[in-house]
């Protein structure tokens, strides 16, 4: 079971997500668990004061270090081992392998959620804490990067999935990107769907949907595709298509 906390000043910000879709049937069949802590409830005053005003000036708040260290050493006390994670976009950039990393990790994963114009640097010294980006981007909190690394890691578990080859043919799962999808009607405002997957040759359309992986990946993330593993005859195709795609730019 992949277990997970999650330590966020607007618990209402996290709790629709957790009890939605795959995150929510997760849970229910115990192959996820997540605590969701609101960090007001470890501040120590009587006003749950969590942030103040930063030490040298300028704008904005800064979390103050005592709840989250209560809070974290609370876990921590009760629950066992952590490997504790701070969204930001100062971190280490969060990818699939991170993903699959966290789906099997042992040891809880604390998601501390920062806000406003950041958290106490004491945090990161007084505790051993990975800080991860989703991307080069600023969100108002922690909390949908923590949602997303979560739930990127959950449909990793074997069993969370209905289908276990749903996970090997979505995009970066082999280093490519996915293939194009199609469902029915088979005709719609004047755009069908291709005849190799209407022709029931199931070896002739494993062979369109790798070729498709394949110049969908060329023409969007071509970076992808020194991970690839690939056939020799899949390479040259590469290279063909890459011919093509240079005679047309």
């Amino acid at each position: 079971m992949m277990k997970c906390d999650i330590i966020t000043l607007f618990p209402g910000m996290v709790a629709p997500a957790l009890h939605e879709s795959i995150l929510k049937r997760a849970q229910e069949r115990r192959f996820l668990e997540i605590g969701v802590h609101r960090l007001r409830d470890y501040a120590t005053d009587k006003h749950q004061t969590t942030d103040d005003v930063p030490y040298g000036g300028g704008p904005g708040m800064v979390l103050k270090p005592e709840p989250i260290f209560a809070v974290v050493e609370k876990i921590h006390r009760e629950q066992g081992e952590t490997r504790i994670i701070m969204p930001s976009p100062q971190g280490k950039r969060f990818d699939q392998k991170m993903a699959s990393a966290f789906s099997k990790e042992e040891r809880r994963l604390v998601f501390i959620c920062g806000h406003y114009e950041g958290i106490d640097a004491r945090v990161k010294e007084g505790m051993p804490v990975e800080e991860v980006s989703i991307g080069d981007y600023i969100l108002t909190g922690g909390e949908l990067a923590a949602l997303v690394m979560i739930d990127a890691a959950a449909r990793l578990i074997p069993g969370v999935l209905g289908e276990p080859a749903s996970l090997e043919e979505e995009s970066f799962a082999s280093s490519l990107l996915e293939y194009p999808q199609y469902t029915r009607p088979v005709e719609f405002r004047g755009l069908r769907v291709p005849d190799i997957l209407l022709s029931g040759n199931h070896k002739s359309i494993r062979t369109w949907r790798k070729q498709q992986a394949l110049l969908n990946t060329l023409r969007k993330r071509p970076d992808l595709l020194a991970d690839a593993s690939l056939t020799e005859d899949e390479k040259e195709w590469v290279d063909r298509q890459c011919d093509t795609v240079k005679s047309h730019s």
